[in-house]
């Protein structure tokens, strides 16, 4: 099956931390690009750079080719999708729906059978990397849903990033997600914890990296996130509010398949901790603040 053509009309609902930098790199492949966003102030650097901006998502649906969501929350995506002024109502035929907020694989289902019934075609296609990765195109993208939609929205989402798998039906991408997800909670324990042993052993913490970094311990979380522990730039990349949002939706999971996850559950708790403190509005390399008191 041939891939979309460059005169596709894209529109992409959610222009956030990551939402902003994906909607950029379809804008410079030179896709015409519809945005729309609840603060529509967080649009207005994409609108300079040639985006047209909509106040409903209705319209934008009535005129896009391709929808991508990059929401919230798993009932982000259920009132952009299904609401009476959402995707489902306004969308034309045909139209190509790509879910890349991560969210519930149950919820994935439900958009990939609504939109078979109503001749749309949808992708559930959650995405990691974090701000750095959405920023430099680089993001890894995790795919659920039919081989030939996915075929034909291969170039789009090759705008977006470069580690792009299939990894199965409807479902499949959120469940790989979740995946991701359940390996980086622990492992942010542990560069948490190896960023504090080194400054309460009296180590320099830059030098400590440089060794560790480059050895077993490596990890994209090691290089990417302790360097802003020991500056102290606790910003969001990824928000401390979103990941509790996906282990929470790992944990339930996990416990719908009957696998205990005793390092998730642990990484949860901590994570709770440190949102009831004030700081679900910070990075997910806050939870460095718990261990260097």
């Amino acid at each position: 099956m041939t891939a979309l053509h460059e005169q596709t009309v894209i529109g992409f609902i959610g222009t956030g931390v990551m939402g902003k930098s994906m909607a950029g790199h379809l804008l410079q492949a030179g896709y015409r690009v519809l945005v729309y966003n609840r603060t529509s102030a967080k649009a207005a650097e994409l609108v300079s750079r040639g985006a047209e901006v909509k106040e409903r998502v209705a319209d934008l649906a009535r005129e896009a080719d391709v929808v991508i969501t990059m929401v919230g929350y798993p009932r982000d995506v259920e009132e952009v999708y299904f609401g009476t002024h959402g995707i489902f109502e306004n969308a034309k035929t045909g139209t190509y729906l790509i879910d890349m907020t991560t969210s519930t694989p149950s919820l994935a289902k439900r958009i990939y059978e609504q939109a078979r019934d109503k001749e749309m075609h949808a992708l559930d296609a959650p995405v990691s990397g974090g701000d750095i990765g959405a920023r430099e195109a680089r993001l890894t993208i995790m795919v659920g849903g039919d081989a030939d939609t996915f075929e034909r929205v291969r170039p789009i989402l090759e705008r977006m990033g470069t580690n792009i798998v299939l990894q199965g039906p409807a479902g499949a991408g959120q469940h790989t997600k979740m995946c991701n997800q359940i390996a980086i909670a622990s492992n942010m324990m542990g560069v948490c914890e190896a960023m504090a042993y080194a400054r309460k052993a009296g180590l320099n913490p830059e030098s400590v990296l440089k060794s560790i970094e480059a050895g077993a311990a490596g990890s994209w979380s090691l290089s990417n996130l302790a360097p802003r522990m020991i500056s102290g730039n606790f910003e969001p990349g990824f928000y401390v509010k979103h990941f509790i949002k996906d282990m929470g939706i790992a944990l339930e999971a996990a416990k719908e398949m009957e696998l205990d996850t005793p390092g998730l559950e642990l990484a949860k708790r901590l994570y709770d901790q440190l949102a009831a403190s004030g700081e679900e509005n910070s990075g997910t390399q806050a939870l460095f603040k718990l261990y260097d008191r």
